[in-house]
């Protein structure tokens, strides 16, 4: 499983280096571009070579920004796992805390003569502690996340350049809680449907602007330290 991730990495260090040789390039050209002007006897105006810097500029981020898509709406996220009585009884109590890491088969509740145990590992985030209280099947006595499918979720406007994304493609993030450092991913899944709500209007021709999930797949015993509801931001390069 690591070797994806391992190239990955080495596809993302290529993309670096290609536009730290655009940068440069970008550099030498204004410079000679302000050369050639300072030459021209009648041309030493600093507004104009200050023009030119903004011009190249430009240029510059142009070709860069064309390669990549930023989402600032992103979360770590796994499925929330609710395990809940099969018939109704009574909270007789419960062995597991908020926190806890869990394997597969472990008691976690006992509702009345049931106990509850868990059906794969992961993470306790959230536990009933209302010992007596009667609780109905479905009614979650214990709610866990699956790490194994912990990932970065970003949402992104289809006028945002969704038609650019595609599964493979790699991306990096970034999560507030670790401040600047970088993750690198791959883009795992894109929903293949709308959100139900929170819809965007276009105020050109007030036609609605959907919005989708993107879903980052990341190496996730590299980064131990990502936690299941993190804020992020996500940045895909599609070339």
């Amino acid at each position: 499983m690591s070797e994806p991730f391992n190239q990955a990495e080495e596809k993302i260090k290529e993309t670096y280096k290609e536009v730290e040789q655009v940068l440069e390039k970008a550099v030498l050209e204004v410079e000679k571009a302000e050369k050639n002007i300072l030459k021209n006897k009648w041309v030493k105006s600093g507004g104009v070579v200050a023009l030119v810097l903004i011009i190249c500029g430009s240029l510059l981020y142009l070709q860069t920004s064309g390669t990549r898509i930023k989402i600032d709406k992103a979360l770590i996220s796994a499925p929330l796992i609710d395990l809940s009585p099969s018939a109704p009884g009574q909270l007789e109590e419960t062995y597991v805390s908020e926190g806890d890491i869990v394997s597969a088969n472990t008691p976690v509740a006992k509702v009345g003569d049931e106990i509850i145990k868990t059906k794969i590992a992961g993470i306790i985030v959230n536990v009933q502690k209302d010992a007596g209280k009667t609780l109905n099947p479905g009614q979650a006595v214990v709610t866990m996340v699956d790490q194994s499918e912990l990932h970065a979720v970003g949402t992104i406007e289809e006028n945002k350049g969704l038609s650019r994304i595609q599964v493979g493609q790699l991306a990096e993030f970034t999560v507030d809680a670790f401040g600047s450092k970088q993750y690198e991913g791959v883009v795992d899944a894109i929903s293949p449907t709308a959100h139900s709500s929170d819809v965007v209007f276009n105020i050109s021709d007030n036609r609605p602007t959907q919005q989708f999930d993107i879903k980052i797949r990341f190496n996730q015993s590299k980064y131990p330290e990502l936690k299941n509801g993190m804020s992020a931001k996500i940045t895909i390069f599609t070339k």
